[in-house]
């Protein structure tokens, strides 16, 4: 499955457009990753645990994503876009979303 930002494929025609598919996925904040997150703003540096926990759920939304893509028979997601945001009372979770449009290519 090809996967891109950009509105189009160099070279290979767009035959049809299935529509959008979606991916989600929302984490709950973990007591010691926070923790740890806390000393690291004292002490300086970036938080690893943040960082692995953000490039999973990221590869989760985009494997939903394409996972419905199949579904329709697309070929591509092409103009994907991933958002991040904070939810649930006092910002305590965590929602990825991967938003692209499925396409068959010609």
């Amino acid at each position: 499955m090809l996967i891109t930002t950009t509105s189009v494929l160099e070279g290979k025609p767009i035959r049809e457009y299935l529509g959008m598919v979606t991916g989600e996925v929302i984490l709950g904040a973990n007591i010691f990753k926070d923790l740890f997150a806390a000393v690291r703003d004292v002490v300086g540096g970036r938080s690893g645990a943040y960082e692995s926990t953000l490039r999973d759920a990221r590869a989760t939304a985009i494997d939903e994503m394409v996972r419905e893509a199949r579904a329709l028979g697309a070929d591509a997601v092409i103009g994907v876009d991933i958002d991040y945001e904070t939810v649930g009372q006092g910002g305590s979770m965590l929602m990825v979303t991967a938003t692209g449009t499925a396409v068959k290519l010609a």
